[in-house]
């Protein structure tokens, strides 16, 4: 049996098969006219870039416990995943991806943190469905995320055709500002240098893949 791990970029494929089999054609053309929109409203997307300081921080996780980026940086770094919620099969298309990496990303010493502006109900909801073993973080209000990354407001087209399909997009929130982070990866070093800032642009269909945050953590490892 073939066991190698396939890239976010082949997942992918397989993720577009289903949902064009699964989604009405004119509602999976709005969210690509979304993406691709988004793409090109948004090309200058991180706050921070590598070797400035990354911002310290205290989120809760999954559990309603209180996650301090100071002390996560005490044992080991820190990999930074920002997404977009648990509702958007790309996040989870990553977020899975990445579970596949986690001992390796361990094994360099490095922890793996993803946050969202979802409730901590949401972020439980994430961890569970994907079976994820590392922390999910809830940045209410993208308070953190407007320090690493771009926040903007999700357009009306995507949410209405979400609603058309069964989908409460504001369940997922605690607020109804509807703002969402550009997806973006960091490596925090100890010291909380950022040794890696990438966001792949506003089309979140495409992700940073995991091998090329394992080729960085080997790098600066040497």
């Amino acid at each position: 049996m073939n066991t190698e791990k396939k890239s976010y970029q082949e997942n992918l494929k397989d993720l577009r098969d289903n949902l064009g089999n699964m989604l009405p054609k004119e509602a999976l053309a709005i969210f690509d006219n979304d993406a691709e929109s988004l793409q090109v409203n948004h090309n200058s997307i991180l706050k921070l870039q590598e070797g400035e300081k990354a911002p310290d921080f205290s989120l809760t996780n999954a559990k309603d416990k209180t996650v301090r980026l100071s002390e996560l940086l005490k044992k080991e770094k820190v990999v930074l995943a920002f997404y977009r919620g648990s509702w958007c099969p790309y996040c989870n298309l990553q977020l899975s991806h990445y579970q596949k990496s986690l001992d390796e990303i361990h094994d360099l010493g490095a922890e793996l943190v993803a946050i969202s502006s979802q409730t901590p109900d949401e972020s439980l909801n994430v961890k569970e469905k994907n079976e994820l073993n590392f922390e999910v973080l809830s940045d209410n209000g993208n308070m953190v995320a407007r320090q690493y990354t771009t926040v903007f407001k999700n357009a009306d087209a995507p949410v209405n055709t979400m609603t058309e399909l069964g989908f409460d997009f504001d369940a997922h929130y605690s607020d109804d500002s509807r703002e969402l982070p550009i997806p973006a990866v960091f490596v925090i070093e100890k010291d909380s240098t950022v040794s890696f800032a990438k966001s792949l642009g506003g089309d979140y269909r495409n992700r940073v893949e995991a091998s090329e945050i394992i080729n960085h953590l080997k790098n600066v490892s040497k």
